[in-house]
């Protein structure tokens, strides 16, 4: 099955959501729809639309069937990581410390460690939910984000997490470096986040994108940026990068979404300026609540200290 399909929205598929309607339609598994979708491979009425949204009978659907061959299998290698710090183990969750340079599970296009492969390669049990390379991943950080991730050892800890994580119980807590001064120094930053309309690989503030609620905190006010206390409600991709960014304060080294360079460079910043420093969720076993902690990585708290002697 290959090239586009063109045809309308039959009246016993109004209503329906996009990656069951594309199911029925095309003989795909549901999760191949969805696959398609978040591909952008979906258009109704020259629309592109999501996984998620519904179709109306009599739209004109158009679906680019390409991407409908089989993806390439992403296997697991199991590979340690020098530096991924285990901050709390028990029979039911993991949580590490996760290094720059590592990304949560294996994926297309990424040849370098994963937070999977190390727990593997250290001989760690754990969930077998989830698609093969993410088993026991219920949330993730960007392979240049540092700090903490929890991941499910069993069974039930992943169903109850993955549970936590949509219904936004799990506090996440992050510190960050911007470029400039936030005004007002504290504030919510409530904007949908999708697809960058010209750039596949980023995300953007974008109408038809999904809710994203980010709060913040300026901690510290220094020359020419400011550390912020970030609070998430959504998990969206890049969502921290692009809610600052969009306030015109971008992250710190955050090239891709437009930071200064230079700043970057005196920092010795090689990367964004994001730590995930404090991570808390109520424990799937015991029903505790359990909070964990993580300190700045040297290459942050090295240019965290720079700034400041500047200023001092």
């Amino acid at each position: 099955m290959s090239g586009t399909r063109a045809l309308p929205v039959p009246d016993g598929l109004a209503g329906e959501r996009v990656d069951a309607a594309l199911s029925r339609l095309l003989g795909l598994s549901r999760t191949r729809a969805a696959e398609i979708a978040a591909a952008g491979g979906v258009r109704v009425d020259g629309r592109e639309v999501g996984k998620s949204d519904r179709l109306h009978a009599g739209a004109w659907l158009e679906v680019d069937v390409v991407a409908a061959t089989p993806a390439p299998e992403v296997a697991v290698v199991a590979e340690p990581v020098p530096g991924m710090r285990i901050v709390h183990d028990d029979d039911d969750v993991v949580v590490i410390d996760k290094p720059v340079g590592v990304a949560a599970h294996p994926s297309p296009g990424w040849t370098g460690p994963t937070v999977v492969g190390a727990l593997v390669a250290a001989g760690y049990r754990i969930s077998t939910s989830g698609a093969a390379e993410r088993q026991g991943i219920v949330h993730r950080l960007d392979a240049g984000t540092t700090g903490l991730m929890v991941v499910a050892k069993s069974e039930h800890a992943y169903t109850v997490l993955k549970r936590a994580f949509k219904e936004r119980t799990v506090e996440k807590v992050y510190h960050a470096l911007v470029q400039g001064h936030p005004s007002p120094t504290t504030g919510t930053i409530d904007a949908p986040i999708g697809r960058h309309p010209s750039s596949d690989w980023k995300f953007a503030v974008v109408a038809d994108g999904k809710p994203s609620v980010t709060h913040y905190e300026v901690l510290e006010m220094l020359p020419g940026a400011s550390l912020v206390e970030i609070h998430l409600e959504t998990g969206r991709t890049h969502q921290i990068r692009v809610h600052m960014a969009a306030l015109r304060h971008a992250l710190v080294g955050d090239l891709t979404y437009g930071a200064d360079p230079s700043l970057a460079a005196r920092l010795g910043v090689q990367r964004q300026w994001l730590h995930a420093m404090r991570l808390g969720f109520e424990h799937p076993g015991t029903g505790e609540w359990l909070e964990v902690t993580s300190e700045y990585p040297a290459d942050l708290a090295e240019g965290l200290e720079r700034l400041r002697a500047a200023y001092a």
